[in-house]
């Protein structure tokens, strides 16, 4: 018995000797691809994108990569696991979504940026900046997109991903701007805004091929019918150069919702292009 102790005593000082050995032979930043900081003038104030890199990125200087650009695109929002999905969905034997540059739009105020001008006295009290919305789609169209594609190389294929009051612009972009995105992701969108004012109104037409995804979690009836309502209407004014998917989340909620529609949208709209 003894002997046993004394062994196992040995092997125990061993151990910590060798842990206590061990150095750090060199210590660099981890970097997944880019933070760009530039002034809008459309919102007169300074922005921060954040930019994900596919690793073929630096290899091959004449590729050209689709993009999609994530609303909530903070690096402690959604930011790094949107940008992990995409690297793993376009490993090549997952072979889920192409090799795609994630530029995340960094947020400052999302109920201004996010939100149309509203009639209901009450919120707007509550939330006095709300209500600028056609400024922040106008940052995207007019200097947003066009300086990724002056500085990266792109292709012609964008995609818009929004959840929430992120859902909520997604979809007044599709409706009001169909054409500034060719996919639209819509996660668990706050419709009910402004009384549900956004689903009354009616779609601008566009003749450009259009993937369009809508999710929703267990959110309450509520969010569920509104995300509903938004897939019905689409479907009334479905046309031949639309894809349209609907998918409910029954396990997920508000706060985890996004992830698994993201991975589910990737699966429905790029899997069998790809």
């Amino acid at each position: 018995m003894k002997i046993k102790i004394i062994s196992s005593m040995a092997i125990f000082m061993i151990a910590i000797f060798t842990v206590a050995a061990q150095e750090i032979v060199d210590k660099k930043p981890l970097s997944i691809g880019e933070t760009v900081s530039f002034h809008s003038k459309v919102l007169n104030e300074k922005r921060i994108l954040n930019i994900y890199l596919p690793n073929s990125y630096s290899v091959d200087a004449s590729k050209k990569y689709p993009v999609i650009y994530l609303l909530d695109g903070s690096i402690d929002e959604d930011f790094l696991h949107i940008a992990g999905l995409v690297q793993f969905g376009s490993f090549s034997w997952i072979n889920l979504v192409p090799e795609t540059i994630v530029v995340g739009i960094a947020n400052i105020d999302r109920k201004k940026d996010y939100t149309y001008p509203s009639t209901d006295k009450e919120y707007v009290k509550k939330y006095p900046t709300t209500g600028h919305s056609a400024l922040f789609i106008k940052f995207i169209d007019e200097e947003v997109q066009p300086l990724i594609e002056k500085t990266y190389n792109v292709s012609s294929e964008k995609t818009l991903i929004g959840q929430s009051l992120g859902g909520l612009l997604a979809t007044e972009i599709l409706f009001k701007k169909p054409d500034m995105f060719d996919n639209y992701i819509i996660v668990s969108p706050s419709l009910w805004y402004d009384y549900e004012s956004l689903l009354k109104t009616t779609p601008e037409p566009y003749k450009t091929n259009k993937s369009i995804f809508v999710a929703v979690g267990e959110e309450g009836d509520w969010m569920k019918r509104v995300a509903t309502e938004l897939y019905e209407k689409l479907m009334k004014t479905k046309k031949k150069n639309t894809e349209l998917h609907y998918k409910f989340l029954k396990e997920q909620d508000h706060g985890d919702a996004l992830h698994l529609a993201v991975y589910s949208a990737f699966e429905e709209m790029f899997a069998e292009k790809n």
